[in-house]
């Protein structure tokens, strides 16, 4: 989500300059590729790069297709054979050993369906989504596009109503899954690149200290939601968190009155106050969020329970999985800007199901291809 961010973000800026753009979209991956489908960049007329399609090794021959798509004022489909080390279109030896599949969609500032317009209605609610972009890789064909916006109860597709790219969304968003597949559809026969957009995670800390402040700044480089709350004044302000979305004062028997917590928000508790954060502590254990951190020693955790436990609150295991205590990952981390990187790691790896081990002792695949039906 943080990429769509900035591409939407670049291209406003970017429409306000008096520039055209063109949007890359890695539609489809054939073996090893750095980047998967449904990565992004946008492309001015003047060569300013937002986003990334690949890890920068394919970025210098897309920003002359998508020049060329700016200028013919069409679409694109341009495919780069990454296993190819002597492949000369390129430039360079990749060593992906993979083939990779990128449309061009040149941006009609005068089309109010343009492609910007359906990824701008991702952010208009607090949902998931699917967007389905249509391409063909057989040479000479028309390329629709990225042509579908969907979430639950509302609809958006460029010309007609289709069922079949009806149909399709309501099963990814069903499945919260994406994947490539071939579909018969008022477009005609083509390949679907159908993703699957969750909203961004929110991350709502409970505390003000100095050891939030590299928390907030590692979050926001990944384009999560940031709540800080802190009962003192002098601690919850926007000056020492400009990142953040939201900065609350608040008392812990209010913590929750302002805050959404639902499915998609990790809760960090960091006041080192006590008795703040066992409050807190005793919403949050009746809420839905996945992931409660607490800052501190074993023994904090510990007491917590026991406390709990002596007021009559019995927390169960499932409770007690959601629990994340001491919070991080065991990195060695030291300094608060290294406990940052540890506790936004671990908070990855719980939202990924991972278990946040090295990938030198990963036997399988790195990324997990998009499903090709």
């Amino acid at each position: 989500m943080k990429e769509i961010r900035d591409i939407l973000k670049a291209y406003e800026a970017a429409k306000e300059a008096g520039k055209q753009s063109a949007l890359a979209t890695v539609v489809k991956v054939e073996g090893s590729s750095y980047r998967q489908p449904g990565a992004r960049m946008l492309v001015t007329d003047d060569g300013e790069l937002t986003g990334a399609i690949s890890g920068g090794c394919l970025e210098g021959d897309a920003l002359k297709k998508a020049l060329l798509a700016i200028h013919q004022q069409q679409n694109k489909l341009v495919t780069y054979d990454t296993s190819d080390e002597n492949d000369a279109a390129i430039g360079v030896q990749l060593g992906c050993n993979g083939i990779v599949h990128i449309l061009f969609e040149y941006i009609d500032e005068d089309n109010k369906d343009n492609p910007i317009f359906l990824l701008k209605e991702i952010e208009k609610e607090r949902t998931d989504s699917i967007i389905i972009t249509l391409f063909s890789t057989e040479r000479k064909q028309v390329q629709p596009g990225t042509v579908f916006f969907y979430r639950e109860g509302q609809k958006k597709i460029i010309d007609s109503e289709d069922a079949v790219l009806s149909a399709a969304a309501v099963e990814a968003l069903a499945n919260k899954s994406s994947g490539v597949k071939t579909v018969e559809s008022e477009y005609g026969r083509y390949e679907a690149l159908i993703e699957y957009l969750a909203p961004p995670l929110s991350l709502v800390i409970a505390g003000a200290g100095n050891d939030v402040i590299p928390v907030v700044k590692a979050a926001a480089l990944l384009g999560w939601d940031i709540t800080v709350i802190d009962g003192r004044a002098t601690h919850a302000t926007k000056q020492r968190f400009p990142d953040a979305k939201s900065v609350l004062i608040a008392k812990p028997e209010a913590f929750l009155e302002n805050t959404v917590i639902d499915s998609g928000t990790y809760v960090l508790l960091m006041t080192h106050n006590y008795k703040y954060d066992i409050e807190v502590l005793k919403l949050l254990l009746e809420s839905d969020c996945p992931y409660i951190g607490i800052l501190g020693p074993k023994t904090k955790l510990e007491r917590m329970l026991d406390d709990l436990n002596d007021a009559g609150i019995m927390v169960t295991d499932e409770q007690l999985g959601r629990v994340y205590g001491p919070v991080g990952l065991d990195i060695g981390a030291e300094p608060s800007e290294e406990i940052a990187i540890s506790i936004v790691a671990e908070i990855l790896a719980v939202k990924n199901g991972k278990q946040g081990t090295s990938l030198k002792y990963k036997k399988e695949k790195i990324h997990n291809a998009a499903e090709v039906v």
